[in-house]
């Protein structure tokens, strides 16, 4: 009898059964100990057909078939030491190399405020799913937090998927729509933009160079870490246009943007305009970057100092503290509701379509079907029509207005 890949063997008092096949580009070699009967012998013809048809469909696991072979240690297969914490570790490791620093420094804190504490001992293969979900339930926080929360865990055990160190991920089988109630489901995050007459109390407990850059801000709906890394070579005077090619990300400045779409060509309206053009002569002569720390005549070297900056600009104010990203949220919001399209207000945000531009101000983009309220902007120093005119391509650098 002759099958292919199966051997008799005899010894002095045994007989056995070997079994062959191409793994990883390897021979292997299994010996099972079984007589050679026929049954025997059919049953190893089964068992190798099993296994080349796991090959072929990427599901084979050594040990799963021979967990005493030296095999299974040779190809990853053995039952796992490795422990959580150190799947983590190495994957910050990872981060560090391949994501930016604002990303990795997120991984890390993740890691220390939640996985660490709760997964840093526990070995891969006891990890459960019904673990995790258990896990999920006691953290108080929203649906997009937790997300943030398993990223790196996730990470870490795709990695181990593709290690061969488990056969596959088990948050794969964990969905947060059916741990996380429903209250606990809604962002805590809205959008809140600033009225007209806020950004004129804004401006006004702000001077030079600061004055400048925050109303660049509102005008133009730029990222912080994209207009502190603006240099003069990226705004187009004839063509009235600003070109947003880099971020700056924990002090380093990043030749590409958060995303694909976010490169980009922004309209210079009115307000941009005024203030490029009364921030020149604090420093163009410098020729690089637009936007200067005024208070050490350098560059920002992150937007840490700015957002402690802001805070006090609103406290001077006496305007209801939001973050500086609402100065993006209030640029969006103000198109839309003077009868901006939404694609071109998306276009304008470094967004890719308006999925986000509807999900986000969808209440703004109903204004906008009708007249609405200019914000009291009647009784302000600069009309919102103003504020947000797109300037003519044709406009030339003029002095600021005062």
């Amino acid at each position: 009898m002759d099958h292919k890949g199966i051997e008799l063997r005899k010894g002095v008092n045994s007989e056995s059964i070997r079994i062959k096949f191409m793994y990883r580009g390897m021979e292997c070699r299994e010996s099972l100990k079984l007589a050679h009967t026929k049954a025997n012998i059919n049953y190893a013809v089964r068992l190798r057909g099993e296994i080349l048809n796991a090959i072929e469909k990427n599901t084979f696991r050594y040990i799963d078939y021979f967990p005493g072979s030296n095999n299974a240690a040779k190809f990853g297969n053995v039952p796992s030491r490795v422990t959580i914490g150190e799947l983590l570790r190495e994957q910050l490791r990872i981060a560090e190399k391949t994501l930016s620093p604002s990303t990795t420094r997120g991984y890390k804190q993740v890691y220390h405020s939640h996985l660490e504490k709760q997964w840093d001992k526990t070995l891969l293969v006891d990890l459960t799913p019904p673990a995790i979900r258990a896990w999920i339930a006691t953290l108080d926080c929203k649906i997009k937090t937790i997300r943030n929360i398993i990223t790196p865990l996730r990470n870490a055990l795709e990695q181990a998927v593709n290690d061969d160190l488990i056969p596959s991920n088990p948050l794969e089988r964990v969905k947060l729509d059916k741990i996380i109630p429903r209250e606990q489901r809604k962002s805590a995050y809205i959008v809140d933009p600033f009225s007209f007459d806020e950004i004129t109390a804004i401006l006004g407990a702000c001077t030079g160079q600061e004055r400048n850059l925050w109303q660049f801000a509102f005008a133009t709906g730029m990222r912080t870490s994209e207009f502190i890394a603006l240099d003069w070579k990226s705004i187009d005077w004839i063509g009235a246009k600003i070109q947003v090619r880099r971020a700056m990300v924990e002090g380093i400045i990043k030749d590409e943007t958060k995303t694909l779409a976010g490169a980009r060509q922004i309209n210079m309206l009115q307000a941009a305009h005024d203030a490029l053009v009364a921030q020149k002569e604090f420093t163009q002569l410098q020729g690089k970057f637009v936007f200067h720390d005024p208070r050490y005549g350098l560059p920002w070297a992150s937007d840490d100092p700015l957002k402690k900056r802001w805070m006090i600009i609103l406290r001077n104010a006496g305007v209801r503290y939001r973050n500086p990203y609402q100065t993006r949220h209030t640029f969006a919001s103000t198109l839309l509701s003077t009868g901006s399209n939404p694609l071109y207000v998306a276009k304008q945000m470094g967004h890719r379509d308006t999925e986000m531009i509807t999900r986000n101000y969808g209440r703004w983009i109903e204004q906008g079907i009708e007249p609405v309220e200019n914000h009291g902007a009647e009784n302000s120093n600069l009309k919102l029509s103003e504020f947000f005119a797109q300037i003519s391509p044709t406009s030339k650098p003029k002095k600021a207005k005062s």
